[in-house]
C-alpha cells in the first residue's frame, strides 16, 4: 500500500511536559506561594542553563485555567519525569505534570536558544 503523499516522510520527536493545577492542590498563604514561585521559576531556569530546557513557559488564555504551562526537554520522556519530579512545585503539590512525545512534521521546530540537539528525527514504520 502506497503510503498518502500528505503524510510526512520524517518526524522530530520533542519530549513535552505540560503543567496542570490539580484539584487538590494544598492551599498556601500568599507569601508561601510567592516563594513557591521563586524557587519553581528558579528551578525551570537552571534546567535551561544547564541545556535541558530547550524552551518553557506558561500558557495564557486557554479553555481550562488548571493549565498552567508547558516546557520542551532536551531528553527522553522517562529524563523528562524525573526532572519534573523535582520541581518545587510538584514536590510541594501544587502542580502535576503529563509527559508526552510530540510528533511534528520534521524541521517545522526550531529552538535557537538550545545548546545542543533537540528531539530526534523518526520515521514512521512501515505497515
Amino acid at each position: 500500500m502506497a503510503r498518502d503523499p500528505n503524510i510526512p516522510d520524517a518526524f522530530d520527536v520533542v519530549t513535552v511536559v505540560v503543567l496542570r493545577r490539580p484539584a487538590d492542590a494544598p492551599v498556601m498563604s500568599d507569601e508561601e506561594l510567592d516563594d513557591l514561585q521563586a524557587r519553581h521559576l528558579a528551578y525551570r531556569a537552571d534546567l535551561g542553563r544547564r541545556g535541558l530546557l530547550a524552551a518553557n513557559g506558561p500558557f495564557g488564555e486557554q479553555s481550562d485555567p488548571a493549565y498552567r504551562g508547558m516546557s520542551v526537554f532536551a531528553c527522553d520522556a522517562a529524563e523528562a519525569a524525573r526532572l519534573s519530579d523535582a520541581d518545587p512545585s510538584v514536590i510541594a503539590g501544587r502542580l502535576v505534570y503529563d509527559v508526552m512525545e510530540w510528533w511534528v512534521r520534521a524541521g517545522a521546530l526550531a529552538f535557537p536558544l538550545a545548546e545542543g540537539p533537540v528531539g530526534e528525527r523518526r520515521t514512521l514504520p512501515d505497515d
